[in-house]
């Protein structure tokens, strides 16, 4: 799951067969999510295609 920084979304990740995530990122101009799952401390960006 993934947790975006911008509005607060939570999706699926690009291991689920609709990458809902990656999804919202592209349609929404929102360019970074975090994981939203335990134990997991890191943001994505899509824009950088890169951890941040």
């Amino acid at each position: 799951m993934r947790l975006c920084l911008t509005c607060g979304h939570v999706s699926c990740c690009d291991s689920s067969p609709h990458r809902h995530a990656t999804a919202h990122a592209h349609e929404s101009d929102h360019a970074v999510v975090r994981s939203f799952e335990p134990g997991e401390a890191w943001s994505w960006c899509y824009v950088d295609e890169r951890i941040v």
